[in-house]
């Protein structure tokens, strides 16, 4: 299993292909691809597709097809998924597709997984309608997957060829504390989805520490977080951008998912609504301003955390303004590194 390097914090992208009102799929695709690349020369270390169903402003239900474009459209960046639900799918046909991407693409595939629907439950019943059985088989589903990966499965009457003996690094996705006892329990790395449900960010993480179980696939704990990250060249104009966030989490939490709006200026009735104690709490860790603003905050998260490696998300509707945030957030990231502040 790849490690990064113990002197510095590798900054990864979670991207969710989020359409915006006036694009098309087709658009949004090109301008994910688009962003990897420019993510690949900002130096960030991965770039992770999320799993989502039946939501009109998110193209990337078929993950490990993007997972594939994006791979094909750059050098060496990683790609995976953050993550792959797996009580969505077959244990079986999860191994057959990431094994073909790591031939395509070798030493460059990550594969994350999660136990959530990534859906509403009506969606999720009609996805797999045994999905709640298989939610409490997760434990056993990841140990197929890593069986079909192991060289020992070649005398085995269920196998995927293809997949044996490939090192394909295998991550925990959660957003409570369950997946934290899984992940310490198998020794894997863990990933918390603080960037959308940070309430049990350090009760997760101290679960994992202290429960960790060394591994053939991981000797010490390795953990990853997300954050919101709306960067620019000025506080106000960052406040500007992040009013397309605001509407897109206040139509999470009403249950009236739309396009991502484009910016508006910060109205007053806006930042009312963004001071909700609801919406508060959803994006307690989006870090929203000019480059210092941001450095500050994500300063603090790192030393709060303690985590191995930072990934960002970021639902802006400018593609142009959407890259030149994830560039502000790599300078920052390389000013902190240089100033050996996150040690």
């Amino acid at each position: 299993m790849p490690q990064a390097p113990k002197d510095k914090i590798p900054y990864s992208i979670l991207e969710l292909a989020t359409i915006g009102v006036g694009f098309t799929p087709t658009q949004v695709f090109k301008n994910s691809l688009d962003l990897a690349q420019k993510a690949e020369a900002f130096g960030y270390h991965r770039f992770w597709l999320a799993e989502h169903h039946n939501m009109v402003s998110i193209a990337s239900a078929a993950t490990s097809v993007l997972i594939g474009h994006i791979a094909g459209g750059t050098e060496k960046i990683r790609v995976g998924s953050g993550g792959i639900m797996l009580p969505n799918h077959s244990s079986l046909l999860v191994a057959e597709q990431f094994a073909t991407l790591a031939s395509l693409y070798p030493d460059r595939i990550d594969l994350g997984l999660g136990r959530a629907p990534g859906t509403d439950q009506l969606t999720a019943q009609a996805i797999r309608p045994d999905r709640m059985q298989a939610v409490y088989r997760f434990p056993e589903e990841l140990h197929n997957i890593q069986r079909y990966f192991s060289s020992e499965n070649k005398q085995a009457k269920v196998r995927v060829p293809m997949a044996e003996g490939i090192d394909m690094p295998i991550y925990i996705l959660g957003s409570s504390t369950d997946s934290a006892h899984l992940a310490a329990k198998e020794g894997l790395p863990y990933v918390f989805a603080s960037h959308f449900a940070p309430t049990h960010l350090f009760e997760a993480l101290s679960i994992y520490y202290n429960n960790f179980q060394p591994s053939k696939y991981l000797k010490e704990p390795y953990t990853m977080a997300c954050i919101n990250v709306i960067a620019a060249d000025t506080d106000a104009e960052a406040e500007r951008i992040s009013t397309s966030s605001i509407r897109m989490v206040v139509g999470v939490l009403t249950g009236k998912i739309d396009y991502l709006q484009p910016p508006t200026e910060m109205t007053p009735e806006l930042r009312q609504i963004s001071q909700d104690p609801a919406l508060q709490r959803m994006m307690k860790y989006s870090f929203i301003g000019s480059k210092e603003t941001v450095k500050k905050k994500t300063e603090a998260f790192l030393k709060e955390t303690g985590v191995n490696e930072i990934m960002v998300a970021s639902h802006i509707y400018d593609p142009q303004a959407r890259i030149a945030s994830y560039r502000i957030f790599s300078e920052l990231m390389k000013e902190l590194e240089n100033a050996k502040t996150l040690n």
